[in-house]
């Protein structure tokens, strides 16, 4: 019987371009070895999309198998199932060994090829399970496991400049899939129906852009009426009514960096409770947007908008923080928990973050003005302010609709 490999290189083809030069991966790779050197990290296991994807270009779809990148200070290899064939090798900007499914845990026989056993190994605490952090104490018996979530957050908080251009790009395509959903917003038109529209528009956006990059997982939330309660409803096929409140929602994903528009609309017209609570989020919306810049910690910027709305008896609707990171994330992995807008993060803002504005405040059916209102725009932190780089307009002048 043909003895079967626990593993194997399948070096298919040629290396696809990727989204940034491989100097911008190699200085990645210097930088996690500096944070590893200081860690006393011997080898780092990244088993995480947004790891994997930051430090290697290689972006995975797991489908319930495992994944990982090790790197250590000689050697940064991605480590793929053999389903994916020479894709992961192609999309990695370094090496790539594929690991097959004829014996449970080929895996982490993988991992250990590259890890070596009985060494100091850091690991991700915000993504690796009990059960696989088992399996990589069995396999490494590593002489002693770092977290290494935090430090690598912290790295991948401080943009460059490649990166920048990327978030500039993708926010620019935001805006054109917002325009798009714009245009097909029509009393009696589906959710779904103008969602799709958003989304297309955006993917051909995207195709033209980027005429060699992979293309997925760019989608649209369009919400309206009740729907439009909770940031992240799914859309439906609820049909739109006269006086409608509705929420465009357009997030262009491109080799792994998520960007987003966020709009409240009305649906022909807007009454003047729904104008009143309107306005008050826009005034906050802009107040925060003047309040981002270096120096400024993201815990004192949000107690001012919480004070902003408490004012006006209306700190009691807010659902969530102020705003997030931007990047190597996604509605399904990553993000960039020490980079948020909320009263128990006291991160100060640098030159290089880049960070979202978008209140939003949740009033119940039956109540006057009832519905879910959220602007978002998108903020990189410059050294004398902000910069801000969404383009479609918010407020009733041009979102009262159809």
């Amino acid at each position: 019987m043909t003895a079967r490999p626990e593993m194997y290189r399948f070096h298919n083809g040629e290396k696809a371009p990727l989204q940034f030069d491989l100097r911008e991966y190699e200085a990645r790779l210097s930088k996690l070895r500096d944070i590893m050197k200081a860690e006393g990290v011997d080898a780092a296991v990244f088993t995480s999309m947004h790891n994997v994807s930051y430090y290697s270009g290689f972006t995975y779809c797991a489908f319930g198998r495992p994944y990982a990148m090790v790197v250590t200070q000689g050697e940064a290899v991605t480590i793929s199932a053999g389903i994916d064939a020479g894709q992961p090798w192609r999309r990695s900007f370094c090496d790539n060994i594929t690991y097959t499914d004829w014996q449970r845990d080929n895996f982490w026989r993988a991992v250990l090829s590259v890890a070596g056993k009985g060494r100091r190994v850091g690991y991700e605490s915000d993504h690796l399970s009990l059960m696989q952090k088992a399996k990589l104490d069995h396999f490494l018996a590593p002489a002693d496991t770092v977290d290494l979530f935090e430090p690598t957050m912290r790295q991948r908080m401080m943009k460059s400049l490649a990166e920048l251009e990327l978030i500039r790009a993708g926010a620019a395509v935001a805006d054109v899939g917002g325009y798009a959903i714009r245009e097909a917003v029509k009393v009696g038109a589906r959710e779904i129906d103008v969602a799709m529209a958003g989304r297309d528009a955006m993917e051909l956006e995207i195709a033209r852009r980027f005429p060699e990059a992979e293309y997925r997982d760019t989608w649209v939330w369009f919400q309206s009426g009740i729907n439009t309660d909770g940031a992240h409803n799914p859309v439906t096929a609820r049909k739109i009514e006269r006086g409608d409140i509705l929420s465009l929602n357009s997030f262009p994903m491109i080799s792994g960096y998520y960007t987003a528009l966020e709009r409240t609309m009305f649906a022909g017209e807007v009454d003047a409770a729904s104008l009143a609570i309107w306005e008050a989020n826009l005034g906050a919306h802009e107040l925060g947007i003047s309040l981002l810049g270096p120096g400024a910690s993201c815990a004192e910027v949000t107690e001012k908008i919480n004070a902003y709305f408490e004012e006006r008896d209306l700190l009691q609707y807010r659902t969530f923080g102020y705003g997030h990171s931007f990047g190597v994330l996604s509605h399904y992995y990553g993000r960039e928990a020490g980079l948020e807008l909320r009263e128990d993060i006291e991160t100060v803002l640098e030159p290089g973050h880049v960070i979202s504005m978008e209140p939003m405040l949740t009033l119940a059916e039956g109540q006057p003005g009832a519905g879910g209102y959220r602007e978002h725009d998108i903020l990189v932190i410059t050294e004398d302010g902000n910069e801000n780089i969404t383009g479609y307009p918010y407020g009733p002048e041009f979102n009262v609709v159809g």
